[in-house]
């Protein structure tokens, strides 16, 4: 019996040591004006443990939470910013997310439904020279290791409109995508919590690893 338990003590011992230390966290976006920043609160560890296993990343299983003004805002190579109400950034939150982003980090946004009146104009502050475009379906963004030809995937309808996923490109790189009228984090959020059936969750999370490569790859 002794022996057998030292010998399951030395297994776990060596599957601790062997396992590596994550690379890196991907942050959720803390942002003022009193809109829900933190909704969906299963979606990113889902997505997570989706690219963990499918694009064999290494990522801190738990999100970080950051702030605009935090000078950790730099040390996340992937920020996902989701909500349905009011936004509001600071001058000093927009000089620093442009930094933020010029200098190499990605933002993703996602409308949760009715983001999208207040989050254009904020981001204008960030960067007042640009213009959100849609992608079109060719856009490498679509063709990861999983393949969009129609682009993102409908999770939730609201008002009937088709997905549509928008960009802002500074100096030809794509700094910030912007999914609409998709609700793509509701997609990622645990099985039940609503009535999408597999296939609709797990499109929701392929695009979701798409972004996060696209992210850590892109030049």
């Amino acid at each position: 019996m002794l022996k057998n338990l030292l010998l399951s003590a030395l297994l776990l011992l060596s599957l601790t040591a062997a396992a590596p230390a994550p690379s890196f966290r991907i942050a959720k976006l803390h942002y003022g004006g009193g809109g829900d920043w933190y909704a969906n609160k299963t979606s990113l560890p889902n997505l997570i443990r989706f690219c963990n296993q499918a694009l064999r990343t290494n990522i801190a299983p738990d999100e970080a939470i950051v702030e605009l003004d935090s000078p950790e805002l730099f040390t996340y190579p992937f920020i996902h910013m989701t909500g349905h109400g009011n936004v509001s950034f600071t001058e000093a939150e927009a000089k620093n997310l442009r930094r933020y982003l010029t200098g190499g980090g990605f933002l993703h946004i996602d409308d949760n439904y009715g983001l999208d009146k207040f989050i254009r104009p904020e981001m204008k502050k960030v960067f007042p020279e640009l213009e959100f475009v849609e992608l079109p379906f060719s856009h490498p963004i679509y063709h990861q290791k999983f393949q969009f030809p129609k682009g993102l995937p409908k999770v939730h309808e609201h008002e009937g409109k088709r997905p549509q996923g928008f960009g802002l490109l500074y100096k030809g790189r794509l700094v910030c995508f912007y999914s609409f009228e998709c609700d793509l984090g509701n997609g990622w959020e645990d099985v039940g919590t609503y009535d999408d059936p597999p296939a609709t969750h797990e499109a929701a999370l392929r695009m979701g690893a798409n972004l996060v490569s696209y992210a850590l790859t892109q030049d």
